[in-house]
């Protein structure tokens, strides 16, 4: 007679999520471990706006908070698609001639063939992506290093830009929809309404991670550390919409300057979408696996070519948005549109918020908080009136530093592993 033996299964236990304090020690232990994350970049912004506060007082008034919006938003909208393009150890050295080409696209259209403005940003934005569609070939299908082929397309958008504008003269916006993306605000209440919005569905998202992870028995953030998160949000993004509410004109009888910019709603669209695509979805961790390890990801299965196209698309199109708010600051377009310092910022910007060169790590915020070292950078020199070839000097010590932590961090990662 023979006993058969039965193997019960126990149910597995749920994981124990740490407490403030093993958070704490976790997160200075990757830290010391070489994951800085954005930590450099935040403690850059608080040095720098102390300095230039104690130095200029003016630096903290709310028109000059709000011109730290409008100078670095075409900057910060560029830095965010060359992103995507840095997860992979790509480079795109044309980002900054191909807004200025998508800008004199949006000039023509609506300037010289009189199109409505939504016709022109379609025309712009379509450029972008064809533009990206062409260099992502190139680098993915024919392999061209992407140095090689984005440094052709530097030299070839200024011609491009020239042609496009006959020779560079400038040609002016008449849209008023186009002028007001940068040059206009939208009304305080409507400000405080987008305010409210925004940190309920930040809080939102938050706590129901926090229950769906807790839920499932998932490791999770202490509660605390999840609704500290969300005052912090709070408390920032509070204080910004009431100090760009306070009037800043000269003369409020006359001409009313109080609101957000509305190109800060346009950044925090962007960011949230882009931040969803690159966390959320199949594809952003595609370019993630990619950017850590391209054999590895095409034996798992990724179509490499088809992520490495598809993030020099997302560059150049967002090039494009970044063209579109360049030529509404200026309220117009001419030959040099997209060169000047605008690569070196939106590379800067990247680099500075936290995004790897290398490959493999980075987050869309990264380019808004270095697009905000850069801004601030930018203005508190202006207002110290320093040349242009000491601010020159000034970001490129800054990006060099960025570029120094991320190598050293990496060594350090590598090291500790």
């Amino acid at each position: 007679m023979s006993t058969a033996t039965s193997t019960v299964q126990r149910p597995t236990a749920p994981a124990e999520s740490p407490g403030v304090g093993e958070h704490l020690r976790n997160y200075f232990s990757r830290i010391r471990g070489g994951d800085l994350g954005a930590l450099p970049a935040i403690l850059g912004l608080v040095v720098l706006c102390t300095v230039f506060s104690i130095v200029r007082p003016n630096f903290f008034t709310a028109g000059n908070f709000a011109n730290l919006f409008i100078q670095g938003g075409a900057v910060t909208l560029i830095a965010m698609g060359l992103i995507f393009v840095l997860l992979l150890g790509e480079i795109d050295l044309s980002a900054g001639f191909a807004s200025g080409v998508c800008a004199a696209i949006l000039a023509v259209v609506s300037t010289e063939m009189g199109l409505p403005w939504y016709v022109a940003v379609l025309a712009a934005v379509a450029t972008g992506t064809l533009i990206g569609t062409v260099l992502g070939f190139l680098v993915a299908k024919v392999g061209i290093p992407s140095f090689v082929v984005t440094l052709a397309a530097f030299l070839a958008f200024q011609g491009t830009v020239l042609l496009l504008i006959e020779g560079g003269k400038n040609v002016s916006l008449r849209d008023d929809v186009l002028i007001a993306i940068v040059n206009r605000n939208v009304p305080p209440v409507v400000g405080w309404a987008i305010f409210g919005v925004g940190v309920a569905g930040f809080a939102l998202i938050q706590l129901l991670r926090y229950r769906t992870r807790s839920a499932k028995g998932l490791v999770t953030d202490p509660i605390v550390v999840v609704l500290a998160r969300i005052g912090v949000l709070v408390a920032i993004a509070g204080a910004a919409v009431y100090i760009l509410n306070q009037e800043r004109s000269i003369n409020p009888l006359i001409t009313s300057l109080r609101g957000v910019p509305i190109v800060v709603p346009v950044i925090v669209v962007l960011l949230i979408f882009w931040t969803f695509v690159l966390r959320r979805t199949a594809y952003g961790r595609h370019i993630y696996a990619v950017g850590g390890n391209r054999e590895a990801a095409r034996r798992a299965g990724i179509n490499v070519d088809r992520i490495r196209i598809s993030a020099f698309m997302i560059c150049s199109s967002m090039a494009a948005v970044g063209g579109i708010v360049a030529a509404s600051r200026a309220n117009s377009v001419d030959a040099n549109t997209g060169g000047s310092n605008v690569l070196l910022f939106a590379v800067g910007a990247a680099v500075i918020g936290g995004t790897s060169l290398f490959g493999g790590k980075g987050r869309v915020l990264d380019a808004v908080l270095g697009g905000a070292v850069v801004a601030v950078i930018e203005n508190g020199m202006g207002l110290l009136n320093v040349s242009s070839g000491v601010k020159f000097v000034f970001t490129g010590l800054v990006l060099l530093l960025a570029a120094s932590v991320d190598a050293l961090s990496r060594r350090r990662a590598a090291a500790g592993s």
